[in-house]
């Protein structure tokens, strides 16, 4: 197997089909450079590399020589496992991989907050929406905001190349993705965990605060402001949809099956859904350090939760972060009331044409019977 075929052969999460880049976007760019397709190779490095040499640490992994482990295979209960979990297993010690995309002028000078968002090469329609919305790069009152994707590569082999071309077109644009040579799937999710937090360790030393989500999600930045206006530093922030004493699932139909023989307490430690969150930018960097005294976990926001507890820091749930909707019934017409967005910092999910209607709605004279003091 390739390193760059690093799981390939797991279950993949359900991709929907792509969409072309929004045309009044690319009309634009068009005008500035119509020889993108000819030298693709030119442009974006040269950037980047003016800025690295500016930069006394730099992304230290350029090739990847990962074998797998053929010592699980004389192991009576690896035998037993699911496929995909033998998979994640035997290659569980391949932590990092060489960067694809950087741009680690975002975190030059002061950043007071750094929104960063997982997303996967298909869903640029996603990352096109949050551009329009709650990412907009902005200065506010001289607190600077900065906006990242962060990225692996296309699940299907024979999709690569023309995805990746449209990537690159797409970072060519607007020069927010960080992309790293590891597959996009359900369980590497936690590699993009990994991934971030020592590209923070590397680039980011004056970032006071990262807010880290979905790209399905409603965020309202000026929310986040206000919230994050008396912090004081050294606090250990980590805030978010905390849950506590949740159980390992073992029903194997269930998307976050977990094995015994993986995980084999009956308690997780406490941990922030992984929908979106906020942590003070020096904690980023000791979760990078605690990560690496652990092994990988395949559910990425569980295994945020293993380092904090590694940390002895405990996240602090908010009223105003909804990871799983403003109710649970999904039904319920309460989860597309625009005045029960105003008032929160995150509520997951709605995909772009939900985003962009209820950002309009939230941000038009809107009348509200009461209002909601969760900040």
């Amino acid at each position: 197997m390739a390193p760059n075929q690093f799981m390939q052969g797991q279950q993949q999460k359900e991709l929907p089909p792509s969409e072309p880049l929004k045309s009044q976007k690319r009309d634009n760019a068009f005008s500035i450079s119509n020889s993108f397709w000819k030298t693709k190779k030119e442009k974006a490095p040269v950037k980047e590399e003016s800025v690295t040499a500016k930069q006394t640490k730099s992304w230290d992994v350029t090739t990847t020589n990962c074998s797998a482990n053929q010592n699980f295979s004389k192991v009576d209960w690896f035998k037993g496992l699911e496929p995909n979990f033998q998979q994640f297993l035997l290659y569980r010690h391949c932590r990092y991989f060489p960067m694809l995309i950087n741009h680690p002028e975002k975190c030059s000078g002061d950043v007071y907050l750094l929104i960063v968002v997982k997303s996967i090469i298909t869903q640029h329609d996603r990352r096109e929406a949050i551009r329009r919305t709650w990412g907009q790069e902005k200065d506010v009152e001289g607190k600077r905001i900065r906006t990242l994707f962060l990225l692996g590569t296309a699940s299907k082999e024979e999709e690569r190349a023309n995805h990746q071309k449209l990537l690159d077109y797409e970072n060519h644009i607007y020069g927010d993705i960080l992309q790293w040579d590891f597959l996009d799937s359900f369980f590497n999710l936690t590699l993009k965990e990994v991934h971030f937090l020592k590209w923070v360790d590397i680039y980011c030393d004056n970032v006071r605060f990262i807010f880290k989500g979905d790209d399905d999600v409603f965020v309202s930045p000026s929310n986040i402001l206000e919230f994050l206006e008396d912090k004081k530093e050294g606090e250990d922030l980590f805030v978010g949809d905390v849950l506590h004493r949740a159980r390992p699932i073992r029903k194997k139909e269930n998307k976050y099956y977990i094995p015994s023989a993986l995980y084999n307490k009956n308690i997780y430690p406490p941990y922030a859904g992984g929908g979106g969150f906020i942590m003070d930018g020096a904690l980023a960097k000791r979760l990078h350090k605690a990560s690496e005294t652990l092994e990988l976990y395949p559910i990425d926001d569980v295994f945020l939760g293993m380092c904090l507890e590694v940390l002895k820091v405990s996240p602090v749930g908010h009223e105003g972060f909804k990871t799983f909707g403003i109710v649970k019934n999904k039904n319920s017409k309460m989860n597309k009331e625009p005045c029960f967005y105003r008032s929160m910092l995150v509520v997951h999910k709605l995909l772009p044409p939900e985003l962009l209607q209820m950002w309009d709605l939230v941000h038009s004279n809107l009348t509200c019977s009461r209002k909601l003091n969760v900040l």
